[in-house]
């Protein structure tokens, strides 16, 4: 279920707190084609506005532990990072996304946007660099064209 429909539109229609607080609830929409568009609209629009994310945090974070759609997950994945966390929610967003990362059963492109948020995080917390290397490693040796390269470019992107 990859339709975007309307959602670049939406996307830039979405220019202050108060639109973008009508467009949330969607994330909790029953249909699962309103909440990926939803989503992926919320996602292209924090990428130039992450403080519309602030007051639904708690939220995201809810979602982040139980989604259980791929659809949803992908953006999640990418949106993590955007999120003012404590040092105990990072710890479990990093956790959350290493397991959606290593999951074989999961999509690939749940797997390489979960890879691409770790990333993201280790941007603020370089400690977790090891921790980054070794999962990167072992996904590295499933040999799967479009994880590989997600990986190549972020090595690319690593000083």
């Amino acid at each position: 279920m990859r339709s975007i429909g309307q959602t670049n539109k939406v996307a830039s229609l979405i220019g202050n707190q108060e639109s973008f607080d009508e467009l949330f609830p969607q994330l909790f929409h029953p249909d699962r084609k309103v909440v990926m568009r939803s989503a992926d609209a919320i996602e292209k629009i924090t990428l130039k506005n992450p403080a519309f994310l602030k007051q639904h945090e708690a939220s995201i974070l809810k979602l982040i532990e139980t989604a259980k759609h791929i659809e949803l997950t992908w953006h999640l994945a990418l949106i993590a990072y955007r999120l003012h966390l404590t040092k105990r929610q990072f710890g479990k967003v990093w956790q959350i996304l290493i397991d959606w990362a290593n999951d074989k059963k999961e999509s690939n492109i749940v797997r390489v946007n979960s890879i691409q948020g770790l990333f993201n995080l280790l941007q603020t917390k370089q400690e977790l660099k090891q921790d980054f290397n070794l999962t990167m490693r072992q996904i590295k040796k499933e040999n799967i064209p479009s994880i590989n390269a997600r990986i190549r470019n972020i090595k690319k992107q690593i000083p």
